[in-house]
């Protein structure tokens, strides 16, 4: 049924008080080539006809694959209770949480996650809202352009390709620039953040840096020297963004203990699968003096008249909804259901579950790196990782297709990550968690030990594999 609550007459005197003819002339300034045209749709389809479609187009999708795919979005394992608890019709429909005194449970739950994301991080202040790991840093980013009055922005290579091109969009809409720090390609820290690259593009004085941007792990899987990496910025008068991977920080610094002033990241390990790219969760936290620049909701407890503890949204000018021209944040949304499964997450599993998550998934990644070199795969990189690093296969992009066809999905190959790096084109990205098993382990080395094996004299290497 076509929704359209006005009806001709209604259409008629608004087109007569815009002056023009018809609707058609509204759209006039869009080329006629790029105009929106009628869908060219197939026949309708009965209901078990369509059932039947899409249980076909289900079974395309490959479930018996020995997964060791990380680059940003982690396999952990989810207890029951968090899928049931969001699946309470008040929290599954929730959405923004403008009347307080019907969205007390909402607001309890929004401030419930702030709570926990600022103890994991060990920041003063956490905002809710955002969409993913990738838009959470770009909003990191303008932040420092905001508090500092600077208008460019350095950015390691160790952040994520993906969260780097949305800094593209985000800095072009707003008319700054950012610029890309190189990782060392040398040497016992080749794959980490070039630090005296950064001291030099830090020290130009035609453009002053308002924010360094880095991330631990690093999308190679590497940890990087974020002490030394903040201290350069703020030597500058620049602030630190530290993208972080939440998990981690159960057996990793936090931000906070090395001094960085805002911390972004995605959420979804915390409790949500991976999936097509969402619904994710991006976090942002900072230091209190920032307070007035971070993005998104922040939920306060106060008390009611009654005396009784109450929660409210919080220093809402700072939203487009209040005084759009002085905004600091652009969301429209508060992805209340995604950062609910984080709180049901981090409080099933305490302190210690967290710190077990991440101490078997870093196991699991040893045990891996010994497997895959004995295959002879040897990393890519010497230094320090927690649960994913980057392996050295030679022709690794048809390796890892032909992979595929025995059944494990060997990571992602750095090539189609990173294109037009030499230094990564025959590098594979694997990754292991908790829910990595030795069994899959064995699977995986053995398969590319087999792929890696020279073929007999006379015999044609397709006719081995």
């Amino acid at each position: 049924m076509a929704y359209g609550p006005h009806t001709a007459g209604e259409r008629g005197r608004m087109l007569a008080a815009l002056g023009i003819a018809s609707v058609d002339a509204l759209f006039e300034a869009i080329p006629e080539g790029v105009r929106a045209g009628g869908l060219d749709l197939p026949p309708a389809l009965t209901e078990l006809e369509l059932m039947e479609h899409l249980r076909e187009l289900a079974s395309r999708n490959r479930t018996d694959l020995a997964s060791f795919l990380g680059a940003g979005v982690y396999r952990h394992h989810a207890p029951p209770v968090v899928d049931q608890l969001l699946l309470r019709g008040e929290f599954y429909t929730a959405y923004t949480p403008y009347q307080p005194e019907i969205s007390q449970g909402t607001l309890q739950t929004i401030y419930e996650y702030q709570s926990l994301l600022a103890e994991l991080t060990g920041m003063d202040v956490v905002s809710a809202s955002h969409y993913d790991g990738a838009a959470a840093t770009a909003e990191a980013a303008l932040m420092t352009c905001r508090a500092t009055k600077r208008e460019h922005v350095l950015v390691s290579r160790s952040v994520h390709p993906h969260y780097r091109e949305t800094f593209e969009t985000y800095f072009a809409g707003a008319n700054l620039t950012f610029a890309e720090i190189p990782l060392l390609v040398e040497g016992p820290a080749a794959g980490t953040t070039d630090l005296a690259a950064l001291e030099a593009m830090l020290a130009d004085p035609a453009r002053p840096v308002a924010g360094v941007v880095a991330a631990q792990p690093s999308v190679l899987g590497l940890l990087e020297p974020m002490a030394e990496i903040g201290r350069l910025a703020h030597a500058a008068g620049a602030l630190f963004v530290a993208v972080v991977e939440p998990v981690s920080l159960a057996v990793l610094a936090t931000p906070a203990d090395y001094d960085a002033d805002i911390a972004a990241g995605d959420g979804q390990p915390l409790g949500m699968a991976p999936s097509y790219g969402g619904p994710y969760l991006g976090i942002v936290a900072c230091r209190d003096s920032l307070v007035r620049q971070i993005p998104g909701r922040l939920i306060g407890m106060t008390a009611d008249l009654e005396g009784k503890r109450a929660y409210v949204m919080t220093m809402r000018a700072r939203e487009q909804d209040i005084r759009r021209e002085r905004a600091a944040s652009n969301i429209c949304t508060n992805q209340a259901l995604c950062a609910l499964a984080a709180s049901i997450w981090l409080a099933a599993l305490g302190p210690a579950g967290l710190h077990d998550v991440a101490a078997t998934g870093a196991a699991r990644a040893a045990e891996l790196e010994a497997a895959l070199a004995a295959a002879g795969a040897p990393r890519l990189h010497p230094g320090g990782y927690l649960n994913e690093f980057a392996v050295r296969v030679p022709d690794a992009v048809v390796v890892h297709r032909r992979l595929l066809a025995r059944g494990i999905l060997a990571g992602i190959p750095l090539a189609e990550l990173e294109p037009g790096d030499p230094a990564l084109a025959e590098g594979l990205l694997v990754c292991a968690t908790e829910v990595t098993t030795p069994a899959e382990i064995g699977r995986f080395a053995k398969a590319l030990a087999a792929e890696l094996a020279p073929a007999p004299a006379g015999v044609p290497v397709e006719a081995v594999r």
